[in-house]
Order: C-alpha cells, then structure tokens, then sequence
C-alpha cells in the first residue's frame, strides 16, 4: 500500500480558480478545499488545505459527547489552522467581542448582525488558531490554510451571507458558545523552528523544522501519524513526500526527514 495519500480536490462558490503552487486548479474550476483522504489505519483525522476568494460562512461544531448524546456516534469536530497565506485584509471571524446568550446569537443570526458580534482576527502566514468544539467561526476571503480536523462532517450553518443554503439554527444555539475566543489557543509560529502546536486532548500536532528532536520522536513513536511536508521533502519508506501531499507513517523510524526541510506531523490521541 502507498504511503502518500490521495488527494480530492472540492469546488466551491466560494474558491480560487488560481491556486498557488504547488497546486493548480483546472480550466473553470474553482477550488476551494484539498483533501488527504484519511487512511483506513488512521480514519480519526483529516487534513485539507483551503483557499478563499470569498468568505465561507458563520458556523459552529459540537463536541463529541454532544454527538454521543444525540446518538450520532463519536461525531464532534475540533479543528486547526495554520495560515499559510493571506491576502492584505485577510482575517479570520472566531469567538466574539462579548459574551452573548443564545436568544442573541439567534437573533444576531437572523438578521446578520452576527457578523458585528463576532471577534475578528487579521492575520499573516505562520499564524496559528485551535477552535475548540463549540466556537463560533468564519474563514473571510482571501485566505490559504492548512487544516488539521477531526475527520467528521457536522457542520452547523448559523450565516451565508445570504447564500440560498440551509441554516441549522436550532442545532446550532444547542452548542454554540456566546464567548470571547481564548488567546491560549493562538500562537504564531516562526517559519523554522521545532512548535508543538496541538497536544490533546483529541490529536496532537507539531511543526518539525529539519530532523526531529528526541522529545518528538518519543511522543509520536506510539503508533502511526500523518506526514505533511511544508518545505523540502519526507520519505516514506522508499516514497517522497513533497510539498502539497501528505503521507501515511506507520512509525517514526520509517521516516527520513529533510534536514533543510519542514513538516508538519500529526497523530490521534485517547479514545
């Protein structure tokens, strides 16, 4: 079986019809997510790059004892992003300026005001942000990340910029929390330099510039993990990891790191 994992690309209304290298989108396309199809030995996560001309909409997740609840099974998403470009007034919509109750939010929702309430956050390549289940977020236009997710796709829609799609109000208010997003969960990561980026309670991530430390070696050396290269090459065995893919270890020691490269590296924990 490949190490390297397939990749999907997913039009959306609201993605690029000019990527930036290494990717290219074909002629009429416009391309606003690319996928590594998570592997059967490791379906918990999923790993996507982004890319917006316009602003995605206003959503939150639940957790997964909010899934388990509603007996939908271990369903919640918690997720991650790295920027990895950005466009001038590029910003990200995550929390809010105050804290608000659910009658609020709803009706924030229903009229759009909710785009008022919310905290945004301009941002730059290197720029990190974990988004615990239950935050109220929005990806704005002209942003590139990377996305590091619990591979599950509950998705509950509170504002499309009146976009005809479905909103999931009563679902939504059910999870959302109406409060200041927390600075502990953004960081902004030097572009060389070794950041664990994500250590539970679901998955843990680390940003691994040149060959990796004992302390990473030991923490991932437990089972297998995902291999996205950001600068330079990984090998898999006998297969290149580069830029724009991302592969599938089986352990630590079949990876051969480029000592002038950079990945980032990721792995399920707990339950």
């Amino acid at each position: 079986m490949s190490a390297v994992l397939p990749i999907r690309e997913v039009e959306k209304p609201w993605g690029r019809d000019a990527l930036p290298a290494p990717f290219t989108a074909r002629e009429g396309k416009r391309i606003g997510e690319i996928w590594f199809e998570p592997p059967p030995a490791l379906p918990q996560l999923l790993v996507k790059y982004i890319f917006t001309s316009e602003a995605l909409s206003v959503q939150v997740h639940p957790s997964d004892a909010e899934t388990l609840a509603k007996g939908l099974g271990r369903q919640g998403k918690e997720e991650c992003w790295l920027i990895v470009s950005a466009e001038p007034d590029a910003k990200l919509g995550i929390g809010f300026r105050d804290k608000y109750d659910a009658d609020m939010l709803r009706k924030a929702a229903l009229d759009g005001s909710i785009e008022q309430l919310m905290q945004w956050h301009a941002v730059r390549p290197g720029d990190f942000f974990y988004i615990p289940a239950g935050t109220v977020h929005a990806i704005g236009a002209g942003v590139g990340l990377i996305e590091v997710q619990q591979n599950s796709d509950i998705t509950y829609r509170l504002y499309d910029y009146g976009r005809p799609r479905e909103l999931h109000l009563d679902e939504g208010m059910a999870v959302a929390k109406g409060e200041p997003y927390q600075d502990q969960y953004h960081m902004h990561v030097p572009d060389r330099d070794d950041v664990t980026l994500v250590e539970g309670p679901l998955f843990r991530l680390d940003q691994i510039e040149g060959l990796p430390n004992e302390d990473v070696a030991l923490r991932y050396g437990a089972g297998s993990f995902l291999v996205i290269p950001t600068r330079g090459e990984a090998r898999i065995g006998s297969e290149a990891i580069r830029p724009g893919s991302g592969g599938l270890a089986a352990r630590f020691d079949d990876v051969a790191f480029d000592e002038n490269g950079a990945c980032l590296i990721a792995q399920p924990v707990g339950a």
